[in-house]
């Protein structure tokens, strides 16, 4: 069994129930988590198991990429980020289990994207959404990859620009995720969701979801390239450094531009 200190990793039944565990950090995606969380899912993969839950310890899913290994980071340690974090996304899609979010909380930036990325998602009413980079100094260029092809382009570009959080009952309408519940509702929901997509041959079902991706999904590739390229070369652009320097010492960020 691997050991794992950002992330925890249960067996019940047929499903692999993966919950980020940096509460302190809201689950926020360093390198040593998003390698955490690659590493599960591709165990989850080779495994036995029909379905694999997404979920997030403490008051958020996740907010997104950690911005103290950001800002650490120069041009090709940025991109060297992100294609770790693409790998991630990839290889949710790629596994044969069917993968399912369950999200509570804030879900910004890369964690919007890997609810996105997600075969399914459901929210619970507390859940919200969003892609803050537009009102920021570190535009959410990959982070948009997957959740365009949720969301269709008006929704994303409102998104992308205005930064705005919307809320769970929106992102049902949307098409970002499946089913918005109560709190209280929310584990049974996805429990129910995950029996019902798990129904029938694995071998049918997997070869199904690998088929889905590869028809709906084929200008993907192309899209992560670009955007890997952008974003990291615009975490070193100074709005950028401005934007995460003022996150990390909790003050308001004067803008260069």
């Amino acid at each position: 069994m691997t050991e794992y200190q950002h992330i925890r990793v249960e067996r019940t039944g047929e499903a692999v129930r993966i919950t980020m565990d940096r509460p302190a950090r809201r689950n926020s995606l360093s390198a040593d988590h998003l390698t955490e969380l690659l590493t599960a899912f591709r165990a989850a993969g080779d495994s036995d198991a029909t379905g694999v839950v997404l979920a997030g310890a403490g008051p958020v899913f996740s907010a997104g990429h950690d911005f103290g290994d950001v800002a650490a980071r120069d041009l090709t340690g940025v991109r060297d980020l992100l294609l770790l974090c693409t790998d991630l996304m990839r290889t949710v899609h790629a596994i044969p289990q069917v993968v399912i979010a369950r999200v509570h909380g804030l879900a910004t930036a890369a964690g919007c994207q890997l609810v996105a990325t997600c075969d399914l998602a459901v929210a619970a009413e507390s859940a919200g959404f969003a892609l803050p980079g537009g009102k920021g100094g570190w535009f959410c260029h990959t982070p948009a990859v997957p959740v365009a092809r949720s969301v269709g382009r008006k929704r994303l570009v409102e998104l992308a620009l205005t930064g705005d959080v919307i809320d769970a009952r929106t992102a049902l309408d949307w098409g970002l995720v499946n089913r918005v519940v109560p709190d209280a509702d929310l584990d049974a929901t996805v429990d129910d969701l995950l029996a019902r997509a798990t129904r029938g041959s694995r071998a049918s079902r997997a070869l199904g979801k690998q088929t889905l991706y590869a028809q709906l999904d084929r200008p993907e590739q192309d899209a992560y390239a670009l955007a890997v390229e952008v974003m990291a070369a615009a975490s070193q652009l100074p709005g950028a450094k401005e934007g995460m320097a003022a996150f990390l010492e909790k003050r308001s960020p004067v803008w260069p531009d």
